[in-house]
């Protein structure tokens, strides 16, 4: 005797709408992410602007923030990716997932080389002013 259960938490149609639903909130809250990273960025350069003299020195900073903002907003947007192929995913939709993941991960294998670059950039500046403070005030 072959007994079959079957039990059926949701139906396929509200998971798949409780799940759009969740990649809508996840893709929003990346976008978001990077909105506010982007102003947040624009603000300090505006002010550093008005302060006079100061973006040069602190447009790194700026752009090593700004960049930090877009790594996690991608991320986001990539989970939302993921979230949308969660359920039954198509051949086709299994291979724009793939696009679309190579070309976030590309953005974001870049962007964290950026980072990684302007963060040692900004260390250098700190340690040659350093070493200039230093050698100014003469030995000890």
């Amino acid at each position: 005797m072959n007994v079959s259960l079957s039990v059926e938490i949701l139906p396929e149609s509200t998971l798949r709408d409780v799940v759009d639903l969740l990649v809508r909130l996840v893709e929003a809250a990346g976008a978001l992410i990077i909105f506010v990273g982007a102003a947040w960025a624009f603000g300090h350069f505006l002010r550093a602007g008005i302060r006079g003299g100061g973006v040069g020195r602190q447009f790194n900073q700026i752009r090593l923030s700004l960049g930090r903002f877009l790594a996690l907003g991608l991320e986001f947007q990539l989970a939302g990716d993921v979230l949308r192929t969660a359920i039954a995913p198509s051949f086709t939709e299994i291979g724009q997932l793939a696009a679309i993941a190579a070309i976030r991960t590309a953005l974001n294998y870049f962007l964290s080389r950026e980072i990684a670059n302007e963060r040692a950039e900004i260390e250098r500046e700190r340690r040659k002013e350093e070493d200039g403070s230093r050698a100014q005030v003469g030995p000890t």
